[in-house]
């Protein structure tokens, strides 16, 4: 008899900024995040009394902070997203990896759905990507055979969504991540046409979701998710003063999502 896995985990780690050029500049900060099962949302919001689910609480998750923004349920979002692109996840787990509210606020500059077909595989990932001035994408990019090693998943696409005021659009996303377990880890690495431009890395060790543990980051993490959005213009702030000046913003595409052109790419970290 196997035991189900909770609703709804913590990851508590790292996040790492590094751009390589035209000028070098790198950032740790230390973060909390949440990976619950979008189909098991009512039995996350038990879990413990300083953890809601599209209520109030200490710590929070709602619904309309994500997907559609409109409260729906994200479970079949992700489903009618995947099956957009030829993928039925029915009868299989959905589970979004991302930034609880803390206080009633967070920012996800990156939310990651993991998609499984009824039989436990891996078939889809989609990575919801929010910048500073209140517009989202979708990056929808099924698991393909060969993509998968014991160093994780690779994808890659084009980027389609401008995110940082420092950075062209003429680039390209390089992601590697694990399924989530003990550990979870993600690299996205963009790259030009002359090479790596930036890396940016999750890595966090697992914690249930549990009261002593939300209390513990509440007193150690404060405020995590207000420094989220902080962090951003503070780097920001300091990328200026090495020089480098924003780029002229496009026009948003009309479009909140795209099916990515994706492949197993090789390890371009060395």
């Amino acid at each position: 008899m196997t035991t189900q896995e909770p609703a709804a985990t913590l990851y508590r780690g790292t996040v790492m900024h590094a751009r390589l050029k035209p000028v070098g500049h790198r950032f740790v900060y230390r973060v909390l995040n949440l990976f619950i099962d979008l189909d098991r949302l009512h039995e996350a919001d038990r879990q413990t009394p300083l953890f809601g689910v599209n209520r109030r609480a200490l710590y929070s998750f709602h619904e309309k902070d994500h997907g559609p923004r409109d409260g729906t349920s994200l479970a079949a979002y992700v489903r009618s997203v995947a099956a957009g692109a030829g993928i039925d996840l029915s009868g299989g787990r959905i589970r979004l990896l991302c930034y609880p509210r803390l206080l009633g606020y967070a920012f996800n500059p990156i939310s990651v759905y993991y998609g499984y077909r009824a039989n436990g595989t891996l078939a889809i990932l989609i990575y919801e990507v929010r910048n500073t001035f209140g517009e989202y994408h979708t990056y929808v990019c099924p698991v393909f055979r060969g993509a998968t090693s014991p160093a994780g998943i690779r994808q890659s696409c084009d980027k389609r969504f401008y995110v940082s005021p420092f950075i062209g659009m003429d680039m390209r996303y390089h992601f590697r991540l694990t399924q989530p377990g003990e550990t979870a880890r993600l690299r996205i690495l963009e790259t030009d046409s002359q090479g790596p431009l930036l890396a940016a890395t999750f890595s966090g060790c697992r914690q249930a979701l549990t009261s002593p543990h939300l209390l513990a980051a509440f007193f150690t993490l404060p405020l995590v998710t207000l420094k989220v959005m902080a962090g951003i213009h503070v780097e920001a702030a300091r990328l200026w003063l090495k020089g480098l000046r924003p780029l002229p913003r496009p026009q948003p595409a009309p479009d909140a999502s795209c099916t990515a052109r994706v492949r197993a790419v090789p390890d371009l970290s060395g």
